[in-house]
């Protein structure tokens, strides 16, 4: 049994290349999406292309499904969706759309959870800004772990990145643990104070991933009981990285297979 600080489970070395296996396969999937999400295209049918990848190329599991009676495979959170989004056959993407899709693998009892942001066409100066400032933040949020450390200088940094481009930091969900089981201890709270919080140990794992909104910070759930929108109707932004904090600093253990591409590195 995993060693734990406070709750959260300490990782051994073994251990963590366990994670980090399924934290790849979960990237490769956001990898394999990217030159589907174009105009046209049915979120239902991205989310068939990366079911059929976990299981048929991969040989692992969609953690998704069935997951307290989700439906589907993936999360594709569109525009004003903030989080938590159905993939549906009616939901078509259309030029200038920025979309969410939100992957979770499991792979010999480990898991993997990573999700980002693709544009379709050319979003608008404010979407595309919106974009950019939350991968900014969730960078710099990243940048404050490792040993000794607080989860409050992680969500206080990644604030105020935010806040400097007059965004706001939904606060009503938060990264979490993840390991053996899917959200675990410690919940990862996107805003803070410096020095507060627990404090950070090497072999602790966990997911940073914060949303932004272009308005305010308040959202509802729909009626489906999953999809969640910004109450005003305003954009939403959301990245997700899944983080070992290291002897020396930390380890993305979600970062893409093929570089960040037009996003400067972390």
């Amino acid at each position: 049994m995993a060693r734990t600080h406070r709750g959260v489970p300490i990782r051994s070395a073994d251990e963590l290349v366990k994670a980090r296996h399924a934290a790849q396969l979960a990237a490769e999937v956001l990898a394999m999406i990217e030159p589907h999400v174009v105009p046209g295209v049915t979120t239902e049918a991205l989310d068939q292309l990366c079911h059929d990848h976990i299981v048929n190329v991969q040989g692992a599991r969609p953690a998704n499904v069935g997951y307290l009676g989700y439906p589907k495979t993936v999360l594709t959170s569109v525009n004003h969706v903030v989080c938590h989004g159905i993939p549906s056959p009616q939901q078509t993407l259309k030029k200038g759309d920025i979309v969410n899709i939100d992957v979770a693998v499991e792979k010999d009892g480990w898991y993997g959870d990573t999700s980002r942001m693709f544009c379709v066409g050319t979003p608008s100066t404010l979407a595309q800004r919106l974009v950019r400032t939350t991968y900014e933040a969730l960078c710099a949020g990243i940048r404050e772990v490792k040993p000794g450390a607080t989860l409050g200088d992680v969500g206080h940094a990644i604030a105020a990145v935010a806040h400097r481009e007059k965004f706001s930091v939904v606060r009503e969900y938060c990264g979490h643990g993840i390991g053996t089981v899917y959200h675990d201890e410690p919940q990862v709270l996107h805003y803070g104070r410096r020095g507060q919080g627990l404090r950070l140990e090497a072999g602790m794992v966990f997911t940073i991933e914060p949303m932004l909104n272009a308005g305010q910070r308040e959202t509802k759930e729909l009626a489906d009981g999953w999809t969640v929108v910004t109450q005003d109707r305003s954009l939403s932004a959301q990245w997700e990285h899944m983080v070992a904090v290291t002897d020396s600093g930390y380890e993305v253990l979600t970062a893409w297979p093929g570089g960040t591409g037009v996003y400067p590195p972390i």
